[in-house]
């Protein structure tokens, strides 16, 4: 295959299909250039590792040639990857040899001010010592918990876990959480005592009827669910899509059901009204497994598909159909939850109404629907116990960032909702307003601050407020520009990290090990925490002198060793998939506080909160605008690779989604450039129109991750808009702490200039 074949994959197809190992040898890091006979005469080593352009950790096999990385493979032995990779996964050489990427330690110019972007070269000793110096003087002045710390990517379990624990501060954000799975992890760990985790647990392979509710598969291109989800269908599984907008797993689909943005809990409440009034659950499974049967019968006999009808803008008729089917095809029949599910604010009772349905259908812990995933064992490294317990990203109940020493504050958010880290948004008033106390520094972990949270000026004002903020990235992103200190991280391929257990139907361990040494002065994430853990006194807590060591020592309590793992990758435990197999041992996977499926929740009830799911109509924008919808690209991830040449080849800038009939009475056409304006008067842009009749009139759609304001990134800067600029506002789930951010509103405004890029072309030729 050549180089231009391989790029040319359109949005749609990349969403259809997964590439082979043997599409991935494009011929960098100049595949302009003119190939010669061989590409390489002399050795190849091969490194086992894993992939860091998104969360789902595919197993990468690094092809290395005179100490560079030339092309990366998934690997069979790993069930993430299943020796396929994604785009994404496949552009990851692109990444590390980027001629932007941040290459020392960075510190601001004294005198300038935040967001000015003027700096000067520093050592790693003085950059680390004017952080640690920074640091104590806010302990000192303020407490420890005055330190905040965002974290996200693997790395996070230094920045966002170990480091916080040792230094004592609860205020720990993870956008993954907050701003992506809150509501889904909260409503599965109050329903089932379990939570869903980075891999979805679906039974692909056995489910025979599935329902996808603005789920998007193909767009979102997590690796080995694609593949699954596209063997499913291939052997003959039903699919019915519920999205506002015809999306690539709406083209596969037998059914789409175009739902009126923000009523997808009234749908739900639909479908559990025709499964208990027309008795179509199942009984035995509900009676051995669940609680409350009796208190939802009562609450959901108001909610018919008529009723359901005038809200949604779908027929009755289809949505009793869809009940029904589903129950003629259960145990295996499936409505998966999503990832994204930080929508409209009532997001914890959308996602518990869902589990609902899927409980009722009797599929938890049984073949065709949920597996039950299960964690691999593996060991800490011994350490002195943390003053606070480290947060972990899950859900373990309202006061779950409570201190294990009453000497120190509880969390800014008084650790009020569902989840264990502190909601990454509701870090950013304390950070304004000093109460309930002051948040004066920040250290902030591979989040882009400026394209997840939003309320970009919000941040931006919190953000001057600050005695100091850390940034540690791999490129100048438009957060990264505001720091006082720039720590540059050596890419995935030039580190070590932190081992990877996976829940999953076979639990298993990952090992990221380094294919070539770091480039420029940059460092792995692991060397910048314990370094600065020592310069800040907390000796006990990184008592190894190296990640290897450290590595080993992990191994060695399953029996295994660092060098065995480098050598196989991956560590395969065995899991525990089905009820069937805890009930043969006598186990009970429900960890609820009543031990079964509670319908009703006594938990919620107790703390305030509608013990049932509720529906709450969504807010309404001013005259003349649309709702603002969004979305991934499936060969982007999230504002992280909009830099990488060899992906934006195939998908270079975002386009606004419109209405054709909306277009037309705007006077705009596919192709015209057009400004976003939200309900504030935010506005971003200049963005290209793409008038389609996929997607229903009253919204529009971006994909999310572009819009970049970052004039150190060459390849990112200035093209496309960004949906988080335009998100000046999100409604908070009381639950989960989750931000939901589909509550804005955008107008189209003509006349935007075209934007003048370079060219992609004379941008790869920069390549390192």
């Amino acid at each position: 295959m050549d180089r231009r074949a391989f790029l040319k994959l359109s949005a749609a197809s990349v969403g259809a299909v997964m590439l082979a190992p043997e599409a991935a040898a494009v011929k960098l890091p100049n595949p302009l250039a003119r190939a010669p006979a061989s590409w390489f005469d002399g050795e190849v080593s091969s490194v086992l590792t894993f992939c860091e352009n998104c969360f789902w950790k595919c197993g990468v096999r690094a092809s290395v040639a005179d100490g560079r990385v030339w092309k990366v493979d998934g690997y069979a032995a790993n069930p993430k990857s299943r020796g396929r990779l994604c785009p994404r996964g496949q552009g990851a050489v692109a990444q590390t040899y980027d001629p932007d990427r941040l290459k020392r330690p960075l510190i601001r110019v004294e005198g300038t001010q935040r967001g000015d972007g003027k700096y000067r070269e520093a050592s790693w000793d003085e950059a680390l010592g004017v952080i640690a110096s920074g640091m104590l003087a806010i302990k000192e002045r303020y407490g420890s918990e005055s330190m905040a710390f965002f974290a996200h990517g693997s790395g996070d379990t230094w920045f966002g876990e170990y480091l916080p624990a040792a230094w004592a501060t609860p205020n720990v954000g993870k956008p993954s959480v907050s701003l992506c799975t809150g509501p889904r992890e909260t409503a599965s760990q109050w329903t089932f005592g379990r939570g869903i985790g980075g891999h979805e647990p679906i039974d692909w392979e056995n489910t025979d009827y599935i329902v996808l509710i603005g789920h998007h598969i193909g767009e979102d291109t997590h690796n080995t669910q694609l593949q699954d989800f596209s063997l499913a269908l291939k052997r003959g599984a039903e699919l019915v899509v519920v999205d506002p907008r015809f999306s690539v797993a709406a083209s596969k689909a037998g059914r789409w059901l175009p739902i009126k943005p923000g009523t997808d809990t009234a749908l739900l409440l639909a479908w559990l009204h025709v499964l208990v009034t027309e008795e179509l659950y199942d009984k035995a499974y509900v009676e051995r497994y669940t609680v409350g049967f009796e208190q939802l019968a009562a609450h959901v006999q108001p909610f018919t598909p008529e009723w359901a009808a005038d809200i949604t803008d779908l027929d009755a008729d289809a949505i009793r159909t869809v009940a029904r089917e589903l129950a003629a095809h259960a145990p295996r029949a499936v409505v998966p939850p999503g990832r994204h599910t930080v929508w409209y604010g009532n997001d914890t009772q959308r996602m518990r109404a869902l589990y609902l349905v899927n409980a009722l259908l009797g599929n938890y812990g049984v073949e065709g629907g949920f597996y039950l995933a299960q964690a691999p064992y593996l060991e800490p490294y011994p350490h002195p116990a943390f003053p606070l317990e480290p947060a972990a990203g899950g859900c373990s109940g309202a006061s779950g960032g409570e201190t294990l020493d009453t000497g120190f504050r509880a969390r800014v958010d008084d650790g009020r909702f569902f989840a264990h880290t502190t909601a990454v948004q509701e870090l950013i008033p304390a950070m304004i307003s000093g109460e309930p106390y002051r948040i004066a520094g920040l250290i902030a972990y591979g989040v882009n601050l400026f394209h997840s949270i939003p309320d970009v000026a919000r941040t931006q004002e919190a953000l001057r407020k600050l005695d100091l903020y850390v940034a540690i990235d791999v490129l100048p992103m438009d957060h990264v520009m505001w720091a006082d200190v720039i720590l540059p991280e050596a890419t995935y391929l030039e580190r070590y990290d932190d081992l990877v257990a996976i829940a999953h139907k076979t639990p298993f361990i990952e090992l990221r090990q380094p294919a070539v040494d770091p480039m420029w002065d940059t460092k792995p994430g692991w060397w910048i925490a314990r370094e600065l853990g020592l310069r800040l006194g907390l000796d006990a807590y990184f008592d190894w002198p190296d990640i290897e060591a450290y590595l080993d020592k992990r191994l060695r309590t399953i029996g295994s060793s660092l060098e065995q793992a480098k050598a196989k990758g991956t560590l395969v435990q065995r899991g525990r998939p089905y009820l069937a197999d805890w009930e043969a041992r006598n186990l009970n996977p429900f960890g609820t506080p009543s031990g079964r499926i509670e319908l009703y929740s006594q938990t919620f009830a107790d703390a305030g909160f509608d013990p049932l799911p509720t529906y709450e109509p969504p807010n309404d924008g001013p005259p003349g605008s649309y709702r603002l919808l969004y979305g991934r690209s499936p060969v982007h991830t999230f504002a992280k690779t909009q830099n990488n040449w060899v992906l934006m080849e195939m998908h270079g800038q975002n386009a606004v989604w419109i209405h054709t009939a909306e277009a037309e009475a705007l006077g705009v056409a596919s192709g015209d450039y057009v400004w976003l304006e939200n309900q504030d008067g935010v506005r971003d842009g200049p963005v290209a129109v793409y008038a389609t009749e996929r997607l229903r009139r009253d919204c529009v759609y971006l994909v999310h991750g572009f819009g970049h304001r970052a004039k150190g990134m060459r390849v990112a800067d200035g093209r496309g808009a960004s949906d988080t600029a335009l998100m000046s506002r999100y409604r908070l789930d009381p639950i989960s702490g989750g931000a939901g951010m589909r509550v804005n509103f955008v107008k189209l405004v003509p006349g935007a200039p075209r934007p003048r890029l370079p060219s992609l072309r004379k941008l790869a030729e920069r390549s390192v």
